[in-house]
């Protein structure tokens, strides 16, 4: 049996563990690096380590220190209180605060799963109040968390990003941004109408404010608190001086990467670590919320990926899709694999593991880079809607106990959907066109 074959069959056994088991994906891709890599493949110690990616576990640490520091002071709930004033108490609004928010949070660099983590208790327990469908909601929560996802400093797109800088591939990191912004935002006016939005247009909702401030201590504090049943929602309403800083450092990160492009990782790494020298006693307790199962995972998987290229596996794979004859099918077969393996598994890990495995049959030239890579980032991501996926998952635990049977059904069947219907859709607009 040939090296490239037995790598694949790890591969597969990597996800198989992780998913039946329900551990880590990273950590047993360690694992199958270490022992494939030294008692089969004969690989040093130096050769397996080259393929981990440090520059990506530097901006999976920072983007999601900091994004915990936001979470802890209560900058994120200032946001959603200041969304929902926004919308002047239009409960049809609501649900589109909380697909702003998400994407905002995940555009910034949050990751998808603890975005929705954050987004879906506080969306779910409005819709529980307000009568407003828990689908609905839920969904245009795990679709904002999606639309924001893939900016370039953002988890998503900085995964996508560098997987494609390093494979020598064309790309447009602003345009799989926006390409997956527009997708999903108009998939979400098709979920407001299909669960109910329609209904939702006529009725507002009014707030009262307490005055506390329980996240910082700092005074002039006032909260609006919703209850249902024993949950409690509450959103700080004014800015201090803790909040304040906190919306200027994700300001500097946005330009600072954005616009004069320095290094995402530590631009976000630098402004969390003067977050904590200046509020030393109310951030210590962040860097635990750093996302370190997310960065296990992807910097596990990522190291597997890198064993496999460096043993030929990448363009064997490469080259047997190409083998396919017909290069817009093995373009719509590579993103169905995604959308398929991403329902049941971590879309960061897909996004680390099928894009190199792209990458021979991209340098063919026979189907646009850019289009296939969006149209792969959109199929891998859309699914995340899943109950089977992290965020799905998410938004059913955060569900009324009453409600949370018929919204496990209902995202099954839209989640099993997206399989078919995202891969059609993405490569109808990015691919088949060839223009791009």
């Amino acid at each position: 049996m040939s090296t490239q074959i037995i790598s694949i069959i790890g591969l597969v056994l990597i996800f198989l563990c992780a998913t039946l088991r329900s551990v880590n994906m990273g950590a047993v891709a360690f694992l199958g690096t270490f022992l494939l890599g030294t008692f089969v493949f004969g690989t040093s110690e130096d050769d397996v380590f080259a393929g981990f990616p440090g520059d990506l576990f530097v901006v999976l640490v920072g983007v999601t220190l900091l994004f915990a520091i936001a979470k802890y002071n209560g900058t994120v709930d200032w946001l959603v209180h200041t969304g929902v004033r926004a919308v002047r108490g239009r409960i049809a609004l609501i649900p589109w605060v909380m697909f702003l928010v998400t994407g905002l949070l995940t555009m910034v660099g949050a990751v998808v799963p603890g975005a929705v983590a954050m987004m879906a208790p506080i969306g779910l327990n409005f819709a529980a109040r307000y009568r407003i469908s828990p689908m609905l909601m839920g969904l245009l929560i795990i679709n904002g968390a999606s639309a924001g996802g893939f900016s370039p400093i953002s988890i998503f797109g900085s995964i996508t990003n560098g997987v494609v800088e390093r494979s020598g591939l064309p790309g447009n990191p602003v345009l799989l941004w926006i390409s997956s912004l527009l997708f999903n935002t108009l998939l979400s006016i098709v979920v407001f109408f299909l669960f109910g939005g329609r209904k939702l247009l006529d009725r507002r909702v009014t707030t009262e404010a307490l005055p506390q401030d329980e996240h910082t201590g700092e005074p002039g504090g006032t909260t609006t608190t919703a209850r249902t049943g024993t949950a409690v929602l509450t959103e700080v309403t004014t800015l201090n001086t803790q909040r304040s800083a906190t919306l200027a450092g994700l300001l500097v990160l946005a330009v600072g990467a954005l616009v004069l492009e320095f290094d995402v990782g530590l631009l976000s790494m630098s402004i969390a670590t003067v977050m904590i020298l200046l509020w030393p006693q109310t951030t210590k307790k962040c860097v635990a919320e750093v996302a370190w199962p997310t960065v296990l995972l992807i910097c596990g998987v990522v190291t597997y990926v890198g064993l496999m290229e460096s043993v030929g596996t990448i363009d064997h794979l490469g080259n047997s899709v190409a083998g396919i004859g017909i290069p817009l099918l093995a373009a719509f077969v590579i993103c169905l694999i995604g959308s398929g393996v991403s329902a049941f598994a971590s879309t960061t890990g897909i996004l680390g593991a099928l894009i190199p495995l792209a990458v021979p049959f991209l340098h063919t030239g026979q189907v646009g880079a850019v289009g296939l890579i969006i149209a792969l980032a959109i199929s891998s991501s859309v699914v995340d809607s899943s109950p089977f996926s992290t965020s799905g998952a998410l938004v059913v635990a955060s569900t009324p106990e009453d409600d949370r049977d018929a919204t496990f059904k209902g995202l099954m069947v839209w989640g099993m959907s997206m399989i078919l219907v995202a891969p059609v859709l993405s490569f109808t607009l990015f691919v088949l066109p060839g223009w791009l």
